[in-house]
């Protein structure tokens, strides 16, 4: 039959070519261009930071499974193609003179080189792209280390499942995608070029195709096989059971054996479709798929099933015992809560202690914080600022330093730099990148104490600040802990945007803002030479800004100085960490420095619970950065990094010498960690436990405490980290049921100052402190802390409590319900003063409980608000103290407590303990304070008539009750407004110092 010959594409014309040719270089340009600009500013920053070999070795590995990853799956493409290609039939009968096939046929030939190089090469760089994302499973798997504990199970070292079997399971990955993409692409190119036909009944499959497709397929289900033996490994990560983690009953006793099961099915189907290759029938390779098929859902997953249904979970506590005693081994040991670690006993929670046993706990009573320096952001902001470029964080640190051999716990700030702050007028290019460089100082204030209380007048109740800083003049004032350089041009506050160029200036060019008086120029080491030509137009080009071209004060010693933020620069420097959320900057040798944590993680840990990390770290703390939310199932806070706030250079310290995963990094990356006894004893005064990491133990603690797997399958001794009861959780029924709001809304760690609660209760240590209550109630379960001193670093304490102590909801029920609490914060309400409750901390004091929560207040009618501590909550057994001073508080509810809390004034005197009264019920005179405190009692009763009548459902009382109310408030406010203007009654308004 004669056939029209194929039609092929339409020619180009030369000009066309030309066209496409140039448009597609420019288009390559423009994508690589960016790519290799960037590259280029990473070197040269690397290179400041002294961690260049970092980035040679991750570009490295990159471009080394690029080309693999390419190599392998574009390369089998190509052999496929080719095969196809060469073993395509002779002669290929076309159907009608519209054949489809015919013309790509046609065009495909004209062209094999295009499309046999092309395509492959195409698919290559998809690959390759793809895969060297994962370059840190290469280095992990090139250098691993054993870890000494040996899976339960198989036997093998817990250093196969971190670092090697992640590495095959990769590989079989890319195996199975490269097999994939081959038998596809062979199966296209022999229908296109007549190998396979779908005319006729059943179509048409020549020997050649049937013999290579056979093959590829054989290789494909071999791989199967191979990933059937692998799977026998990964069932120790299992999640059947949402209890715990790891391989349950089911998995060792129904999937196991029905893996190997499937292993040899798998080789015995690749061997029939080799089989059906060499005798060409594919009869016996199609029998052998639909045993597998079958074999797959009737031993992998039907029988499993059936087990799981009707003989484990009648007998779950019976039949899951060991897989959760593995489990509680493997979490304890994953996540550092080892017996070696972790040390627990009862503690009684007293209801009342005798004053031999209070002083016994000195060391707390007279180190309780009570600055929050999650709230008083804004009062360093309001004293301290100097210049509206100036700020802080939203929430401070708090560290401590020995004042006459004293430990002594302070909040402290650094004074960044905030370009936002430049007024409007001035927010020019120049201003944002040439004068205002750097921050000027750093901020202390004594964490347990004030001025003078709240209401010996307006001035009171502030903090008590000393400040390093740059004087008028341009003289460096040291401050108290002796600061040699307060300039600082890194910080929490910089932006991966925000660049300074600092150093060398031209003729005439200005300097760079120091004070009002003085201007300064950096010496420091910090920043990238942007003096050439070709540094200049670098970047420019990297931040799309011509001044840094035309600039005159860009000379030959100039510096760009960016990537500012101190965890952005550790993170920068080692990829392989995950960093802590909450940098703290902290004096030592004399330079501001910030400490960075750094943790070694993995994703699977077998029989270790995996918990996810944004979860588990999230809480109500507000202005920290939140970490990725996914898994883990091993953690050690293996880093200590420093940022010096000056140059910021990067120094990696060795912290825990015992952790697996960051000896296999510190082979990948040799010499970029320093020894841990390389480590100065002033830096090792001022390192934290770090808060990330105790959110993640006391998360796993609240369940892994548990020792016996029957107490663990039931839950009922479980814990919880409580909700923070200092926010409003007034939610729907619906918003409270959502786990994010939960997760949110938890009470978060804090730092104090306190006594050994299981050693030397009279020596001061560090901690890092949480409540935990019992699971689904609000009473006590435990209290647990971690001491951060350098001689018990890292000790983890847990103090369990079997009777009903309450927990830190009801005990701020209890302070919001006392009916002098009650009655003046709703005064304040009333007279537009925000009420601010600071974090209410929990301390074990003489074998009891006490609960210590500041008052803040914020005048709400004043432009500028700013708390100021006005009273102090405190609560043990069933007493409540509300007083200005923490030591009367202490005295309401524990006699003799006083005489343990230092000087609370400023001439370091103790207060005496009087009565507390409000600032605003203070009388100008006898007969004014009279009326005052009436009206004030008046109120009380009033609202204790209005929660009376509420109760008994009483609506004749309880209008008459808020009449009552109604009244007294009336009285009140017209004795309030004479005291306010008698003469003896004004107060100065608070001056900001520094």
């Amino acid at each position: 039959m004669a056939t029209r010959p194929p039609v092929g594409l339409p020619r180009l014309s030369r000009r066309s070519r030309i066209l496409l040719i140039v448009g597609a270089v420019v288009l390559v340009g423009l994508i690589t261009g960016s790519r290799l600009l960037g590259t280029y500013v990473n070197w040269l920053w690397f290179g400041e930071v002294g961690f260049r070999s970092v980035y040679a070795t991750v570009l490295g590995t990159r471009f080394g499974l690029f080309f693999a990853a390419g190599l392998l799956v574009g390369g089998l493409l190509a052999i496929n193609l080719i095969i196809a290609y060469r073993t395509r039939p002779v002669f290929v009968p076309v159907s009608g003179p519209d054949d489809p096939v015919a013309r790509y046929r046609a065009v495909v030939g004209k062209r094999i080189k295009l499309f046999s190089i092309g395509l492959p090469v195409l698919v290559g760089l998809i690959a390759g792209t793809s895969a060297q994302a994962d370059w840190q499973l290469l280095q992990l798997f090139l250098n691993a280390t054993p870890f000494g504990v040996n899976d339960p199970e198989f036997g093998h070292d817990i250093g196969f499942y971190a670092f090697e079997l992640p590495f095959y399971t990769w590989i079989m990955g890319w195996l199975f995608i490269a097999t994939a993409v081959s038998f596809v692409g062979a199966v296209v190119s022999h229908y296109l070029f007549g190998g396979i036909r779908l005319a006729g009944r059943g179509g048409q499959l020549s020997g050649p195709s049937r013999t290579h497709l056979a093959i590829v397929a054989g290789v494909f289900i071999l791989l199967k096989a191979v990933a059937y033996f692998l799977d026998r490994y990964t069932l120790l990560f299992s999640d059947r059971n949402d209890k715990f983690n790891g391989a349950s009953y089911t998995d060792l006793n129904a999937v196991l054996p029905a893996k190997l099961i499937l292993l040899f099915i798998a080789v015995f189907c690749a061997i029939a479709f080799f089989a059906g290759a060499v005798l060409r029938n594919l009869q016996l390779p199609a029998i052998a798929t639909v045993l597998l098929v079958l074999s797959s859902i009737l031993v992998g997953a039907a029988w499993p099933a059936v087990l799981e249904q009707f003989s484990v979970k009648p007998n779950a506590i019976e039949k899951e015992a060991e897989p959760i005693d593995r489990s509680i081994k493997a979490t304890r040991q994953a996540f550092g809560l080892t017996d070696d670690k972790v040390e627990s006993k009862p503690y009684a929670g007293k209801q009342n202690v005798s004053l031999d046993e209070l002083k016994n706990d000195q060391a707390t009573l007279g180190n309780v914080r009570l600055l929050d320096p999650a709230v008083i952001s804004k009062t360093f902001t309001q004293f301290q600022q100097l210049r509206p470029f100036y700020g802080f964080p939203d929430k401070l640190d708090v560290d401590r330093y020995k004042v006459n051999d004293q430990l002594q716990d302070y909040i402290v700030a650094v004074r960044e730099l905030n370009t936002a702050g430049i007024p409007s007028g001035q927010r020019d290019w120049i201003n944002q990148h040439l004068i205002y460089t750097h921050g000027n100082g750093m901020v202390f204030a004594e964490a347990s104490r004030v001025n003078s209380p709240a209401d010996d007048g307006g001035n009171g109740g502030y903090p008590v600040f000393e400040v390093a800083q740059v004087g008028q003049n341009g003289e460096v004032q040291p401050g108290p802990f002796g600061v040699e350089q307060p300039r600082t041009y890194f910080g929490e506050m910089g932006t991966r945007a925000d660049y300074a160029i600092v150093g060398g200036r031209g003729e005439g060019a200005p300097g760079e803002y120091d004070t009002d008086g003085s201007s300064y120029t950096y010496d420091g080491k910090g920043g990238v030479r942007i003096g050439g030509l070709f540094n200049k137009f670098v970047f420019a080009a990297a931040y799309g800004e011509r001044n840094i071209l035309f600039n005159s004060a860009v000379d030959e010693d100039s510096r760009i100085i960016f990537n500012r933020n101190p965890r952005d620069r550790v993170e920068t420097v080692a990829p392989w960490l995950t960093v802590d959320a909450d940098p703290y900057p902290a004096v030592v040798d004399g330079r501001i420095t910030w400490i960075v944590d750094g943790y070694t993680t993995l994703d699977n840990y077998p029989y270790a619970r995996r918990t996810a990390l944004g979860e588990a770290t999230n809480d109500s703390l507000p202005g920290v950065a939140q970490q990725p939310d996914r898994e883990i199932s091993y953690i050690r806070n293996s880093v200590k990094a420093t940022v010096d706030a000056y140059d910021g250079s990067v120094t990696l310290y060795e912290m825990d010498q015992q952790d697996p995963v960051l000896k296999a990094w510190m082979g990948v990356f040799p010499g970029t960690v320093k020894a841990n006894s390389e480590m100065s004893q002033s830096l090792r005064e001022h390192l934290r436990y770090p808060e990330d990491l105790f959110k993640v133990q006391r998360e796993m603690l609240s369940q892994y405490h548990v020792d016996n797997p029957r107490d663990f399958y039931s839950g009922v001794s479980f814990w919880d980290v409580p909700s923070d009861p200092t926010i409003d959780n007034a939610t729907t029924v619906e918003a409270q049921q959502q786990s994010v709001q939960q997760q949110r809304d938890r009470q978060p760690p804090f730092y104090v100052l306190a006594g050994d609660p299981t050693g030397d209760a009279n020596k001061v240590s560090f901690q890092l402190t949480s409540a935990l209550v019992r699971l689904n109630r609000e009473f006590m379960a435990s209290y647990v802390t971690v001491r951060s001193d350098p001689d018990n670093y890292g000790k983890i304490s847990v103090l369990t409590l079997n009777n009903e102590v309450k927990g830190p909801q009801q005990i701020q029920t209890t302070f919001l319900t006392n009916g002098e609490v009650s009655g003046e914060l709703n005064l304040l309400a009333q007279r537009q003063t925000k009420v601010v409750y600071g974090n209410l901390l929990t301390l074990p004091v003489g074998g009891g409980l006490l609960y210590v929560e500041p008052i803040y207040i914020e005048r709400a009618s004043q432009n500028t608000q700013f708390p100021q501590l006005f009273k102090v909550l405190v609560s043990f057994g069933d007493k409540v103290g509300y007083a200005p001073t923490l030591s009367q508080a202490l005295e309401e509810v524990l006699t003799g407590a006083a005489a343990q809390v230092p000087g609370e004034d400023t001439n370091g005197q103790p207060p005496t303990s009087t009565p507390s009264t409000p600032p605003s019920t203070t009388p100008a005179d006898g007969q004014q304070g009279t009326e005052l405190q009436q009206a004030v009692k008046d109120i009380q009763t009033a609202l204790e008539r209005v929660k009376t009548a509420q109760a008994s459902g009483d609506f004749a009382e309880l209008g008459n009750a808020y009449k009552a109310l109604d009244e007294a408030t009336k009285r009140f406010n017209t004795a309030s407004t004479a005291t306010t203007q008698s003469p003896s009654s004004v107060q100065p308004s608070p001056t900001p110092t520094g």
